[in-house]
C-alpha cells in the first residue's frame, strides 16, 4: 500500500505504517512537482522494482 498525501503529521505517518503502509509519500501542492513526483513512483515501480513472475 502507498499512501500518497499532504500531511506531514507525524501522527498520520506513524498511522499509516501502523497500518502495514509500504511507504507514505507527501504530496506536492503545485502541478508541476505533484507531476515529477508521479513520475518517480512510476520509475520506481516499473524500472527499479522486481516482481515475481504471474502465474
Amino acid at each position: 500500500m502507498v499512501v500518497l498525501t499532504t500531511s506531514e503529521e507525524e501522527a498520520d505517518i506513524v498511522k499509516a505504517y501502523n497500518n502495514h503502509a509500504n511507504c507514505y509519500i507527501r504530496k506536492p501542492v503545485d502541478l508541476d512537482s505533484f507531476l515529477g513526483v508521479i513520475k518517480k513512483i512510476e520509475d520506481f515501480w516499473f524500472s527499479i522494482v522486481k516482481l515475481p513472475p504471474v502465474l
